[in-house]
């Protein structure tokens, strides 16, 4: 190419973008390149949940607030419709309100609300769960909708800050000021990878001294359990509380943990929790499970979404569900939510390990900039 860059971002995902961002509000040219001819991995295989509450508590919680503050600015300039906002998560039973209780005393749970089964029945009676200890609501989360979400995102950041995309486009090595590419040499003073699920491509030694692996999930996309339903936000259920870093950290979350491995091991052993959220159309996403490996194999058993599907008709709507489409998703793992490692005073390695991208990457994405051009 005969153009040079400030900055060059390896991987078009929700962490690249969010770099290209944060990079083009300093005024920086940048290049955003990318393997695939669209976006195809996690960045899109998932709820768009943009998630505050429940995250882990610290610096994790902090970055999904801000990263909630950009997605909210963004949204409406990119075109992005916000389908629903705030979280639900329904106690069925009587050891998660403790949880719930204890969540919303620490500074995480600030402007959310703990409402006892009555109340939760009469300002949630769409929801059907067969059993109510109460239920957070909280206010904060957002949800759009990742496939359309994704591209509209990139396609304003081409448009209003100038972003160059190169699609469909193997990167070799990474070395500013030159970045070796299927297409030639790049000029760029700097750059970001951005690597996602990939392991070995770029840097390999240093993602394995992370001790990174992989997950696999599942998802569903239902119909709509009767006309004109709507779910008042995102539903999570006590099955969350055990799996989300910044619920089951809290030491009252241990004797929920305990019922549950007596009363749902199953769905326990394969990671399944539930998250229920809607579309435009009416259908919802609902999802999902949790597998690891270095190469988590690429079949989706029946009974995995069996486990999902019986969370969802316990909480949501009672009966068999209409799955419309089923997907499975892979992202890098890693005991760590995320890292930034800095192979070279010019390139940064970014991953976020823990699933949560789309809810912590914009904040990631500032401190990344930061560092590098401090």
């Amino acid at each position: 190419m005969n153009r040079s860059f400030d900055l060059a971002i390896v991987g078009a995902g929700i962490v690249g973008l969010a770099h290209a961002l944060a990079a083009a509000r300093l005024g920086k040219r940048v290049v955003v390149i990318d393997r695939e001819a669209q976006a195809n991995g996690a960045s899109i295989r998932n709820f768009g949940f943009v998630t505050v509450t429940g995250q882990e508590r610290g610096i994790s919680w902090r970055r999904a607030l801000r990263s909630r503050a950009v997605w909210a600015e963004v949204a409406p300039q990119a075109k992005i419709a916000v389908e629903h906002a705030g979280l639900v998560v329904l106690a069925r039973r009587p050891e998660a309100v403790p949880v719930l209780e204890a969540f919303k005393a620490t500074e995480m749970g600030e402007g959310c609300e703990v409402l006892s089964a009555a109340a939760a029945r009469q300002r949630f009676p769409m929801l059907s769960p067969e059993a109510l200890s109460g239920a957070l609501y909280s206010p904060h989360e957002l949800r759009v909708e990742s496939r359309d979400a994704i591209p509209k995102l990139a396609a304003w950041l081409e448009e209003c800050h100038g972003v160059t995309f190169l699609r469909s486009t193997h990167v070799q090595a990474v070395d500013p000021p030159v970045i070796e590419t299927s297409l030639g040499r790049i000029g760029a003073a700097a750059a970001i990878v951005c690597p996602g699920e990939d392991l070995l491509t770029l840097f390999a030694g240093r993602i394995a001294a992370y001790d990174v692996e992989k997950c696999k999930l599942h998802m569903l996309r239902i119909a709509p359990p009767a006309p004109g339903f709507r779910l008042p936000a995102a539903v999570m259920t006590d099955l969350s509380l055990v799996r989300y870093r910044g619920y089951a950290a809290l030491p009252e979350a241990q004797a929920l943990l305990q019922r549950l491995q007596s009363e749902q091991a199953q769905h326990l052993a394969h990671g399944v929790h539930l998250i229920a959220v809607q579309s435009a159309d009416g259908s919802l996403v609902v999802g999902d499970s949790h597998h690891y490996g270095a190469t988590p194999d690429p079949f989706a058993p029946e009974a995995v979404d069996a486990l999902i599907l019986e969370e969802y008709a316990a909480t949501v709507a009672p009966g068999p569900a209409r799955v419309l489409e089923r997907w499975t998703g892979v992202y890098s793992s890693a005991q760590a939510t995320m890292f930034m490692d800095a192979p070279s005073p010019a390139v940064r390695l970014v991953m976020v390990t823990s699933g949560t991208g789309a809810s912590t990457a914009f904040a990631i994405a500032e401190e990344t900039i930061a560092y590098l051009y401090r």
